[in-house]
């Protein structure tokens, strides 16, 4: 057994004898039967009292830092740089903002002591919606006029955070054009496995001249409509 199960079975245990908690789901790889022992341990734990979240995440094992990250989640590590994201929330309706849940609803359902969560998550896609491919080559070519201008200002970190949007964008394009998008939030997961070897050669870019000649190829092959302009002015500026 991988030390990320053992933890699952101690937090399910815990969430299930805690009657604080009206429902707790998993989600994430192992939610989703691909977990590895790379994997984190992750779930949203709904409780209408407030919880100390470190010292409540420390009765599942003994834990070496904690920290509430950007996007309002407790994270925990374990020995091992074993990573836990614990998400505590008051109600489950926030589950009906989720673009998809990826897993299936008894895969993920741990505690649903009012039938809530399992109504919630049965609402929620297991797949999200793509966007449109004309979208999303609109998308890629946002971001990359963006770092051209500011790598030409000489803002050269700036341009670097903007050329990481616009290799994510990339990502996108090719797993649409390669009909590749299981794994379609987070494109960059286990893209070395699912896309073609010529298209990952091809997507290491790092300049947006070297993006626009991908994302060019890219458009075209996805049968997006042409802004014969925009085509024109950045092949002159980024030739």
């Amino acid at each position: 057994m991988l030390p990320q199960e053992r933890l699952i079975t101690r937090v399910v245990a815990l969430c299930r004898a805690d009657e604080r908690f009206d429902a707790v789901l998993r989600y994430g790889s192992f939610a989703q039967g691909s977990g590895d022992e790379h994997s984190d341990v992750e779930f949203w734990l709904f409780s209408e009292v407030e919880i100390d979240a470190e010292a409540w995440c420390a009765r599942i094992a003994p834990i070496t830092h904690h920290v509430r990250n950007e996007f309002g989640a407790d994270v925990v590590f374990f020995e091992g740089l074993v990573r836990g994201e614990f998400h505590f929330a008051h109600d489950v309706a926030v589950v009906a903002e989720w673009p998809a849940r990826g897993a299936s609803v008894d895969a993920m359902v741990v505690v649903d002591r009012r039938g809530a969560l399992r109504a919630a998550l049965e609402r929620v896609p297991l797949r999200p919606v793509l966007p449109e491919a004309g979208e999303l080559c609109g998308r890629f070519v946002n971001w990359l006029v963006l770092a051209h201008h500011v790598q030409a200002r000489g803002e050269v970190l700036r341009a670097a955070d903007a050329m990481a949007h616009v290799r994510r964008h990339l990502l996108w394009m090719g797993r649409l054009a390669e009909g590749s998008i299981e794994h379609w939030l987070t494109p960059s997961r286990l893209a070395e496995a699912e896309l073609s070897p010529d298209l990952l050669a091809r997507l290491d870019v790092t300049s947006p001249a070297a993006a626009w000649r991908v994302g060019r190829e890219l458009w075209l092959a996805l049968g997006c409509p042409v802004p014969v302009g925009l085509f024109t002015e950045l092949d002159a500026a980024l030739s």
